[in-house]
């Protein structure tokens, strides 16, 4: 069945001329508004554009702005649009557009997982049909750093309350460097170039395919039915490493792993619990099947400055975890953890296409019965997890992984109102750091804001902070002058060359 299903990939692809690249699955929605996966985030980055994107020194750098220029109070800053820039159904780019976006991430009916970006935005005003003016609620010294989110043309919309189930998930229009032409009935879809971007694309045509079977992904790749992978799986370093046809792109990712604990279940609304559930946790021996990382000890890679290095991890102490569930109430009877009668019993649930989450939580339980503790596992699709986790809160313990962009703004995880707080975690002291540390003007106030976050975090433990990953892209020799955005992938995608 295997040998037959590869094949099946393989046939009639050999001379394909576009750039092929694989997704674990399909991005569920292509709407920036909703957007909650890194497979949705790459298909953003080539459909719409921001008014400010990175330069390849990560420097923020004009995208659709021409000109800008922020006020002396830095309390509003005046945007000239590009005069150059048409949709992708040809109506130009205009203010309105700039307007519509905010309104629309900001809008109560419009519930999106975006609301945060523009919060620190008091409103915005069209003066001009290229003239936008935006207001801050505090100064801002240097807004262009948070000006990053996705445009949306307002006239496909008929009002700042959008639905997720909005026509436009599925029939997107931006003005990025491709245009989505078709979804295909393998679930890929195929992009084409946008010839009016302002920009020359070089690559005339490319497919994201849904390749569920990661074990494929590198074989599909090796014979040719692939131009890219977003990322190389461990096992698979070696050969890729010792192929003359691929090239292996390293890059930092700004996302990391943690198990959630939902903290409106009563079990898990004891620090207690949570806390010797951590001490429980060899996190070295979960990470070592399946690659390298850094080990984390609170909501930030170990490059950022808001890292606090001070802070110690929980280091994996069964007699300082028996130690915290004596105090919480539990004893262990027959080698079981019990209260009031009951055993000890989660389940664990992740998402069926995170990478390698297998291999981790089937490791996760074995540690965690090893210690007493009775653990079932569940695995969820697309639509199973945004109804179960999202909305209903409707489990005991994630194991998932949180992406980042270069802001690093954990408010909407950590803060009691943040729009991706599912856990439940409410600190009225996070809350002050974290409203602290969005209007602070002086860095040095935000880095010690955001470092104390990063200890008070680790104390409550509503996640256990696990790691980021050692990560690898691989793109094929026939595509050039390639260099891969660390958050996003393909910011720079216009200036790839295929051969």
């Amino acid at each position: 069945m295997r040998l037959a299903a590869l094949t099946t990939l393989l046939v009639g692809t050999a001379l394909a001329s576009s750039l092929r690249y694989a997704e674990d699955q399909a991005p569920g929605i292509v709407n920036p508004l909703f957007s909650t996966t890194m497979s949705e985030a790459r298909v953003n980055e080539l459909l719409f554009d921001s008014l400010y994107t990175d330069d390849q020194d990560l420097a923020a750098t004009p995208n659709l702005v021409a000109m800008s220029e922020l006020s002396d109070d830095m309390m509003s800053m005046t945007l000239r649009l590009r005069d150059d820039v048409v949709w992708h159904d040809g109506q130009p780019l205009i203010a309105d557009d700039v307007v519509f976006t905010i309104a629309a991430m900001r809008d109560d009916g419009t519930m999106s997982t975006e609301a945060g970006r523009v919060e620190w935005i008091d409103r915005a005003e069209a003066t001009s049909a290229q003239t936008v003016i935006l207001y801050f609620v505090d100064a801002e010294p240097r807004p262009e750093e948070k000006l990053f989110f996705k445009i949306l043309p307002k006239h496909h919309f008929d009002g700042a309350s959008v639905s997720r189930t909005h026509s436009f998930r599925t029939r997107p229009v931006g003005t990025g460097p491709f245009k989505l032409v078709r979804y295909n009935d393998d679930n890929s879809i195929t992009f084409e170039a946008n010839v009016d971007h302002r920009s020359s694309v070089d690559i005339p045509e490319l497919v994201m395919r849904e390749v569920t079977d990661k074990s494929y992904q590198a074989k599909l790749l090796i014979y040719e039915s692939l131009e890219g992978l977003v990322r190389v799986l461990p096992r698979d370093l070696a050969v890729l490493q010792n192929n003359r046809k691929v090239e292996l792109y390293p890059y930092q990712t700004n996302s990391w792993w943690y198990v959630g604990f939902n903290l409106e279940n009563e079990t898990f609304s004891d620090a207690r619990v949570r806390q010797a559930m951590s001490y429980m946790v060899d996190v070295e021996l979960l990470l070592a099947p399946i690659g390298t990382g850094e080990l984390l000890t609170g909501p930030f890679v170990k490059s950022s400055p808001f890292y606090n290095h001070d802070v110690r991890g929980y280091m994996y102490d069964d007699m300082r975890a028996a130690s915290l569930l004596n105090e919480a109430g539990y004893e262990q009877i027959d080698g079981a953890w019990v209260k009031d009668g009951e055993p000890l019993t989660i389940t664990i649930t992740a998402h069926q296409t995170l990478e390698s989450a297998q291999e981790v939580v089937i490791n996760l339980q074995s540690q965690l019965r090893g210690q007493g503790v009775e653990v079932d596992v569940e695995f969820l699709d697309e639509a199973a997890w945004k109804a179960r986790i999202w909305r209903e809160k409707d489990y005991q313990l994630v194991l998932s992984q949180w992406s980042f962009d270069r802001n690093e703004d954990v408010r909407e995880q950590l803060h009691t109102d943040g729009a991706r707080n599912f856990g439940g975690y409410s600190n009225p002291e996070v809350d002050a750091l974290l409203d602290e540390a969005r209007l602070a003007r002086d860095p040095h106030v935000k880095k010690t804001a955001l470092r104390k976050v990063h200890a008070i975090a680790n104390q409550d433990a509503p996640m256990i902070y696990l790691w980021t990953l050692d990560s690898y892209s691989a793109v094929s020799t026939r595509v050039r002058n390639v260099v891969i955005h660390p958050f996003y992938f393909f910011t720079w995608i216009s200036d790839w060359k295929m051969q």
